[in-house]
């Protein structure tokens, strides 16, 4: 598993980021504070409070590929 902290400013921010974890098929999670969501879930990033930086969890140890799709959102 490996954890970064991201920021998602704009809800366009949002779409492009849910849409490049649809890409994949290993299990991403998103976490602010004590809660926890899927994070190919439009609906479940926007239930977070985005002013804050995330946490995002990758289940999968073979994943820089998708860091690097993620650069514009790394903090």
């Amino acid at each position: 598993m490996k954890s970064i902290t991201i920021n998602l400013r704009t809800a366009s921010d949002v779409k492009d980021f849910v849409n490049i974890l649809s890409k994949y098929t290993f299990d991403v999670d998103l976490r602010s504070g004590r809660y926890t969501v899927d994070a190919k879930s439009l609906l479940g990033i926007f239930s977070l409070d985005l002013s804050k930086p995330i946490t995002l969890e990758i289940y999968n140890d073979k994943c820089e590929e998708l860091l690097n799709e993620l650069s514009p959102f790394l903090k």
